[in-house]
Formats: structure tokens, sequence, C-alpha cells
């Protein structure tokens, strides 16, 4: 692979940009390297957390997970990249899981060590990262707290609300510590040594309270109900630089620029949408439906609860229209699950791999089902309450295929109530942009995809967070 010299007409151009997303289940890790037309992958690497762990507080409400464990994943990624290109880096962007809060003391957040590949951190005072899925806050305890000015409401798994439930339940636990943020924040702010955390307006308005009109806390909410604003990082713009590293990590050499962290979401819209015309659909663990706002859309000032799409700051001032449903690959992972229970309580053993196999055969036969599904057993933001339901069952829309067949087409008629195909063509989408896991292996899936939007359906726009922050960096370089 060609590199690009350090010395160019026109000033320095660096070689290399790393772009680093932790998320949910994985840490990716990409290298882009500049080419005669924007800029390529050279290489990425991803690594399975396994993080997830038992809250002590929340139990099973609770959805924790270990940092130890991440930041363990993160070190594997970047041992396995290429030193010769690690050296070259100049800038890394870092994204991950948004809403999330972890803790820790400032002056204790890590401790450097040795490895192999050169310095790399570890975790020390720090505790485990609540994430995005975390379910202690209940309604009647969400309905308790002050009313946010902000265009998001306030759901379960919102840095803020964390904070309250901690605030209410287990004072105690939030003495030990000064410092919070999401784990990209914590993460940027152990490279950059922070004495403050930093936070990106994309994840301040995901943890609630955060006006983004103003670019600011709601701190007077916040201070007459007692919570610890101190805790509350100071915030700037996405594609801004944080800092820069002050050890050589993993061979990136010391000095490195670190842009602030990016919501995971943004940044994989950000890989793939060229197009103000462009739509993305993404259906992975979850799913989403994805459209530009119109230069110089401001959200409202306050939160319609009701409402199904929310507003996230995308990058210089624009927002992203986003139908985000909690039901997505999830839902057939559980109906893949429920079929493998029965299978076994049947006295029968059924690989859960052979099931999906299996049923996405069965349903690619069925080319119709009467039978309708609304798939929402994770239920959804703007109605927690409404769970699923199978109505219009007929004697002959039984089988498997029958089942499968209506079920798939039930996860894209959700998302397309919460976004309808109206709204899309009123805005100006002339195509939807396909991603995500689920969607990639499920050729139902596509074809329901295909049957109910009334445009072109582009594959395969590899939709990526890792790149995606790669790419923020080295278009504000």
């Amino acid at each position: 692979m060609a590199m690009v010299g350090s010395q160019e007409a026109g000033g320095p151009a660096p070689a290399c940009v790393l772009g680093i997303d932790l998320g949910t289940t994985s840490v990716k890790a990409a290298l882009l390297v500049g080419a005669e037309r924007g800029q390529v992958v050279a290489e990425s690497c991803s690594r399975e957390t396994q993080a997830h762990t038992s809250s002590l507080e929340a139990g099973p409400q609770g959805m924790e997970q270990n940092i130890w464990r991440i930041i363990r994943a993160l070190n594997e990624c970047l041992a396995a990249l290429p030193q010769q290109q690690l050296q070259r880096v100049s800038h890394i962007g870092i994204s991950g899981q948004m809403h999330g809060i972890v803790f820790w003391k400032k002056d204790k957040g890590c401790k450097w060590t040795e490895c192999g590949t050169g310095p790399t951190f570890e975790p020390e005072e720090v505790s485990h990262l609540i994430t995005w899925q975390d379910g202690r806050c209940s309604p009647t305890f969400l309905s308790s707290l002050p009313l946010p000015q902000s265009h998001i409401s306030l759901a379960t798994g919102f840095g803020c609300a964390t904070v309250y439930w901690y605030l209410k339940k287990s004072p105690d636990f939030l003495k030990s510590y000064d410092a919070a943020g999401t784990i990209h924040d914590y993460v940027v702010a152990m490279l950059c040594d922070l004495k403050k955390p930093l936070m990106s307006i994309q994840n301040a308005a995901s943890w609630g309270y955060f006006n983004s009109r103003n670019k600011s806390w709601n701190t007077d909410i916040l201070k007459k109900s007692g919570f610890p604003v101190h805790l509350l990082p100071e915030v700037g713009d996405p594609g801004s630089i944080a800092g820069r590293t002050i050890c050589a990590w993993h061979g990136i050499p010391k000095g490195a620029k670190v842009g602030i962290a990016l919501g995971d979401f943004q940044c994989s819209v950000y890989s793939c949408l060229t197009e103000r015309t462009d739509a993305v659909l993404n259906i992975s663990t979850s799913a989403q439906l994805t459209i530009s706002m119109p230069l110089g859309f401001q959200p409202p000032d306050t939160p319609d609860p009701s409402s199904a799409v929310t507003y996230f700051p995308y990058f210089n001032g624009d927002y992203l229209a986003v139908a985000a449903s909690l039901n997505g690959g999830n839902v057939l992972a559980t109906f893949v699950d429920m079929v493998a229970r029965w299978t076994e309580e049947l006295g029968l053993q059924v690989q859960e791999s052979a099931i999906y196999t299996k049923i996405i055969q069965a349903a690619l036969a069925q080319n119709d089902s009467k039978l309708s599904v609304h798939p929402t057993i994770f239920g959804e933001r703007h109605i927690p309450e409404q769970l699923a339901s199978v109505t219009n069952i007929a004697v002959s829309d039984l089988s498997l295929g029958h089942v499968t067949r209506a079920l798939c087409r039930g996860i894209v008629e959700n998302l397309c109530s919460m976004l309808p195909v109206q709204h899309l063509m009123e805005m100006g989408v002339r195509r939807i942009l396909g991603s995500g896991s689920a969607l990639a292996r499920n050729e139902v899936l596509r074809q329901e995809v295909e049957r109910i939007l009334p445009f072109p359906v582009v594959y395969g726009k590899d939709v990526d967070a890792a790149v995606g922050a790669a790419m923020v960096m080295f278009h504000r370089k």
C-alpha cells in the first residue's frame, strides 16, 4: 500500500490516522492513510470485550461493563496492528457507545505501564461502565426527576439519569469519584491526561439535561435538585482536538493529536453518508433509520416524549433525524432462542446457528404471510409499555417460514411507523443505504426492506464507527 509522504506541497500531510470505536460488545480500531481520492483503510482489527458484569447496586435491572476488560480488548486490538504504521499516526479519532457513564478519580484514573509494544495504560480507581442498556431507572423514578431543558427526552441508561439514581439510592458511591464521562471520554482523558474530562456535544446530548442550542448543561435545574454538577465534563465541538498523547502509546508517537470523543452512531453515519438525499437504514442488534436535516435546522427546546423521532447533533452544527428502534436483530435472536428452547424441552438438540439458517431458508420459500407481527418485545423509548403482539393468525400461515417472514416484515414496518415513507419523500430522500449485521446475513429482511421502502436500496456501504471516527479526524486535519 502506497504511503503518503510526510512532506507535500502546502505543508506536512501526516501519514496515518487511527480510528477507535469502543462498542457495546467489541472494540474496533482502523488505520486510515491518504490516497489519490480521499482515504483508504490500511488495516483494521476488532476484539470482543466480553465485559458484561453483574451490578451490585441495581441487581438484574442493571447493565454494567468491566472497564478493565474493555481496555484489555483495546490494548489487544492495538497490539495486533502493524507497528511501523502506528509509528506514523499523527491523529487519533475515538468514538463509542453513547448514553453510558463511568466514574473515576481524577488523579488516579489509570496507571501507565510498559507492555510488549510500548507504554500503555490500565484503569486504576474507576467504576464499572453503566451502559445505555441499563434498566435501573423505572418510569416512576424518571417521572420524579426535574424536567430537562433539552430536546431529548430522558430515558433509563442515560448518564444523568444514572447519577440521579445513585444520588437517591446509593449516595456514598458518588463520594468515591470526582470525574465522569462516557467510556470513550475516559480513554481520551487518560491518553491526554486531561485534568477535567472533555465531552463532545454529541455525547453530552446523549446523557440528558443538555441544551444543544446553547451548548450547555442545565446546571440551574440540576443544582436545585442537589445533582453533583462537579461531575459534569466540559463540553466541546465534535471534530475539535481534546489534547495530545502524553506517552508513546503502543508505538504511536507521544504528542499525537487526540480528537474529542464522538458518538458511535454519528461516526457510523459519517462513514457512509455522502449525499443529503441518502437515508441510512441500519439493522444490527437494534435498528435505526436516519436522514440529514436541512442546513440551519434547530431542534425544539423541549422534548415530545411521544415522538418516535429524535434529533442527534451531527457535525458543523447539523442534525440527524433518527428513528431509533430498540427492536432489530435482537428480536430475531430472541425468536431463534425461543425455538431452541422449545426444541430442547421436546428432548431434541439443535444449534442456534443451524436454526437461524433454517428459518431464513423457510421464509425465503414463503413469499407472503397474512400474519401481522408487531415485534416490539423490548418496547420502544417513546412507548415503553407497548410490547409485542401477533394478530391475524390463520391456519394457513402457521409454518416456520410464514412466521419468520412476518417477523422480518414487522421489524421493518415498525421502523417505518416511526419515520414514515411519506416523510422521507417530503425530505427529498432518493436512496437508502442499507447496513448492519442483521441486514447483511438475512435475505428475508432485505426483501422486506425493498418491498416496504419505495427507493433504490444500496447495500454493502460499510458502516463502521471506527472508520468514521478516523475520517472525522482526517477531514479536520
